[in-house]
């Protein structure tokens, strides 16, 4: 029997593997939080693919998503990074996750935690979509609209909508697996 998959992995091992056990997964763990605010900063013009292929490349330089750490590095962290080829060498991201390290912290301070923060934009509990096909799946919503906003004027950088509805995506915010995938369902337990 064929496993029915969502169709954005195609045959890619890291991206099946991360669909499969990770993709749309409810996730209340800041920590992963933070890493997903910085992969998906990464990504922006990018594919999802080649972050993935740099991902423990990023959890060395990113001091293993630590943000209290990320928060403190300096220039000189900051160009050595530009430098290391394990990750994406975008000073503008990376610098924007330097920064967001920073808000992260001031976030986690006034909710208590930024999963506290975040899952208000949905109300606590997963949106749980009924597309059929990949091309209904949109790149925003009215939520992650909002939440890119406030983000944005609390200072955060590189989270556009479309960024901040990746995120969703991938924390379980939303579950937006296909119907038929087999995914669908069982992120729902």
């Amino acid at each position: 029997m064929t496993i029915k998959r969502c169709g954005w992995e195609k045959q890619d091992a890291l991206l099946i593997a991360y669909h499969d056990k990770e993709w749309g997964v409810p996730c209340r763990d800041d920590a992963r939080h933070f890493e997903f605010l910085v992969l998906e900063a990464a990504q922006a013009g990018l594919s999802w693919a080649i972050v993935l292929k740099k991902r423990e490349g990023f959890r060395k330089a990113f001091s293993e998503f630590n943000p209290e750490t990320v928060a403190r590095y300096g220039s000189k962290k900051i160009h050595s990074l530009v430098k290391n080829p394990d990750i994406i060498r975008n000073r503008m991201k990376i610098e924007a996750s330097v920064n967001n390290a920073r808000m992260f912290l001031k976030v986690q301070e006034e909710f208590g935690s930024f999963d506290n923060y975040c899952w208000r934009f949905v109300g606590g509990k997963p949106i749980v979509n009924k597309w059929k096909v990949l091309k209904d799946v949109p790149p925003t919503t009215a939520e992650s609209d909002a939440f890119s906003k406030d983000l944005k004027k609390r200072g955060f950088k590189f989270v556009g909508s479309t960024v901040i509805y990746a995120h969703m995506q991938a924390i379980g915010m939303v579950n937006d697996h296909l119907v038929d995938c087999f995914r669908h369902f069982e992120v729902l337990r």
